[in-house]
């Protein structure tokens, strides 16, 4: 039997213990950095299929190298990550988050279990493949600094030095059995935005003896969000938003402060920074001719994310092996974010995007949200085409 049918074998076979174990990931969540349980049942996992992996890495990390035949000649990397978010789930499942507020509402759960399986596929046909296999759990995706820049910083990519790292992520968008790749840039950086309006409180019945911060902040916003601002360029992909604005005044009070929280996202690294210091200017400005102070603070994050395009066109051809090119599309780009990218500033990377939506059972939700959820099958199609994909990019 060819090596890609007895993945597909083990993928099918495995199929149901994968479920299992994204079933109570998904059940079991934790925020970012405090993956202490999720740690231990993968690890209890690994355990299960004799695999051997370092853990407590940037806390709750869990790294390993599975050697196949001559495992020097070719090392590749790959990741998932093991946070869940802040979100109280609205799905009513078996498999439903039993920690209050906390969600796995991006996949991560599939991602861990995913690489699971992978795992215990080519650990069972290690004979067959040339190479090793760096396998990554990650801490702290959903939070800056983000675990892989703290990963990296503890050697992560050292002591072996993979040649290329793949990571796929979830996309209830596609539907389950399809995949999607797109080489070069393809999502973007993200920074968060904190600002503070200072003005002069008092009655609002007596402007005269106020510094609106309300009004200030408002003409802030406007500017910033006007198409014509110096910071917006056509050519270079931007997106500026606010999501949080907080006055904490009442009908006759005008307070003296407006805090506002948002997001900057963009995908090219001089005109990020460029564009950082004219939002400052624009908004301090706007305070001063007004009477007022402005503290705009912004705190980098993300770079955006570039695929590199010898990998991931490579991969491409390799998916469409295994799936049919008719299962594989071509991406658009995304003003999303995803620290992977600190890796893929490194070393060259593949991500990629598995489908995981079944529009006739109502699976449309989209992550981040309280409904997100996936169809099943999507793992086995996940777990069998990210070990075809790690073969054949090592060179079997």
């Amino acid at each position: 039997m060819e090596l890609q049918e007895k993945i597909r074998a083990l993928a099918k076979e495995s199929s149901a213990e994968i479920i299992n174990c994204r079933n109570y990931l998904h059940a079991h969540p934790e925020l970012s950095f405090e993956e202490n349980n999720t740690a231990k049942f993968v690890c209890s996992t690994l355990d299960e299929f004799g695999i051997t992996y370092g853990s407590g890495i940037v806390g709750t990390g869990i790294i390993g190298v599975l050697e196949g035949v001559d495992p020097g000649s070719k090392i590749i990397a790959l990741r998932a990550e093991l946070d869940a978010l802040p979100i109280q789930e609205g799905n009513d499942v078996e498999y439903k988050s039993t920690n209050e507020g906390v969600m796995h509402a991006c996949g991560h759960d599939v991602h861990m279990a995913s690489l699971m399986g992978v795992l215990n596929i080519l650990n069972q046909l290690k004979a067959e493949w040339s190479g090793s296999v760096k396998f990554i759990f990650e801490p702290g995706e959903e939070k800056l600094p983000g675990g892989a820049s703290l990963l990296i910083k503890e050697g992560v990519l050292d002591n072996p030095a993979p040649e290329m790292i793949m990571s796929q992520h979830v996309m209830p968008e596609l539907v389950a059995g399809k995949v999607g790749f797109r080489s070069g840039k393809y999502m973007a950086s993200a920074d968060e935005i904190y600002v503070e309006v200072k003005g002069k409180g008092g009655h609002a019945a007596l402007p005269a003896n106020n510094i609106d911060p309300i009004m200030i902040a408002t003409k802030i916003l406007l500017a910033l969000k006007d198409e014509d601002a110096p910071f917006n360029d056509d050519s270079i992909p931007s997106i500026l938003a606010f999501g949080s604005v907080h006055a904490d005044g009442a009908t006759n009070v005008i307070p003296d402060n407006v805090k506002m929280e948002g997001t900057f996202r963009t995908m090219n690294e001089e005109w990020r920074a460029e564009a950082h210091e004219k939002m400052k200017q624009i908004a301090t400005e706007i305070a001063h001719a007004n009477g007022g102070e402005c503290d705009f603070n912004i705190i980098k994050g993300y770079p955006f994310l570039s695929n590199d395009e010898a990998a991931t066109d490579a991969s491409r051809s390799f998916a469409q092996e295994y799936l049919g090119k008719e299962n594989v599309v071509e991406l658009d780009i995304r003003m999303t974010s995803d620290d992977f990218a600190f890796f893929s500033k490194q070393i060259p990377g593949c991500y990629y995007r598995l489908g995981v939506g079944n529009i006739l059972d109502g699976i449309i939700s989209s992550v981040h949200s309280p409904t997100f959820n996936i169809d099943e099958s999507a793992l086995e199609t996940g777990t069998g085409l990210l070990a075809w994909l790690t073969v054949k990019n090592l060179g079997n």
